[in-house]
């Protein structure tokens, strides 16, 4: 199975579009662990127990983890959902980007050392800072197409000479020459819900990892309505909404609260689609 089909059955065994983020500052960690960085694995573990049959995928951010030398917490947090979600896919949010030696060693960082089912890549280098991920059978490589941040568009919505944006011009690439094996999938951020549904016109079959709905602002109606098709999967992705629901003693709980919240309101939207 490839990632594009697990993610899909993992949604609709959870009937779920959300997917959680794993992005933990110890900064915003609950009671006595704030500001402990041996506790992520906990925290993490806590998030996943919490959300694993509310989720249609896990998406760790490996800067959360390198910047407090907690790579070791991150290998043992994917195994920890190996073991209790086996069935939710692994996406390893590490953006990389480069030349193809170089990528080569990445691949291996993202499937063999951390185990995940798909990794996020920029596709700023060309289709060979790409290819050396998708010699890895049925491995997800999620590609940056219109991002959620203001500055995305200071490069992604430039028009190319032909009347094409940068960002059009990188779904049509993955939708087409580079999507060998079906393995490719797109970022599009749930802020510009019409650029959603232009990717989407352009790759009507490519699953969508969609952050920004949650502390971001992004509207879920809006961006199910751009980007869900019965045959096309999207993850929806909400981090801090989800992790800092609560900095009390009920963290779990609250975690797991808004999760569900926001999996009723992606549930509800996908149905008036």
């Amino acid at each position: 199975m490839n990632f594009s089909d697990a993610l899909s059955a993992a949604a609709q065994r959870a009937d779920s579009l959300l997917c959680v983020g794993l992005d933990p500052d110890p900064a915003r960690f609950p009671g006595p662990w704030r500001g402990d960085a041996a506790r992520i694995l906990d925290f993490c573990t806590g998030i996943v127990d919490a959300t694993r049959d509310l989720a249609c995928a896990f998406k760790p951010q490996i800067a959360y983890f390198a910047a407090q030398r907690a790579e070791d917490q991150l290998e043992r947090l994917i195994a920890h959902i190996r073991r209790v979600a086996p069935d939710v896919p692994v996406i390893l949010d590490a953006k990389r980007g480069d030349i193809g030696a170089t990528a080569e060693q990445y691949a291996r960082e993202a499937f063999e050392r951390y185990r995940a089912d798909a990794v996020t890549l920029s596709p700023f280098m060309g289709f060979d800072s790409i290819e050396p991920y998708l010699r890895w059978d049925g491995k997800g490589a999620i590609l940056l197409c219109r991002t959620s941040n203001p500055g995305g568009d200071e490069l992604q919505g430039q028009t190319l000479e032909g009347g094409e944006k940068v960002f059009e011009r990188i779904a049509r690439l993955a939708a087409g020459p580079w999507n060998r094996g079906r393995q490719l999938g797109l970022v599009v951020g749930a802020t510009y819900p019409a650029e959603i549904a232009r990717v989407r016109e352009i790759a009507p079959t490519l699953p969508l990892l969609i952050p920004g709905v949650g502390a971001q602002g992004g509207d879920a109606e809006a961006t199910v309505r751009a980007g869900w098709r019965r045959d096309a999967p999207i993850a929806v992705n909400a981090s801090r909404s989800v992790l800092y629901a609560s900095s009390g003693a009920d963290w779990a709980d609250a975690a797991r609260r808004s999760a569900e919240a926001t999996r009723r309101q992606l549930a509800a939207a996908r149905e008036r689609v």
